[in-house]
């Protein structure tokens, strides 16, 4: 596995279960089938996008 960016931060995240679950099935409908890090990173992304 490379090494972090430089300009990252690790970020330690406690989510239900049900969000889990939730995070899990975005993740499957996913062509490529991001880790769940990944996926969170998109979704913020996306979301970010929609306020701005």
């Amino acid at each position: 596995m490379a090494p972090p960016k430089k300009d990252t931060e690790a970020l330690t995240l406690r989510l239900s279960r049900d969000m889990i679950e939730a995070l899990d099935d975005r993740r499957r409908s996913e062509p490529d089938l991001p880790t769940r890090p990944e996926m969170i990173r998109r979704l913020l992304t996306e979301c970010l996008a929609q306020k701005t």
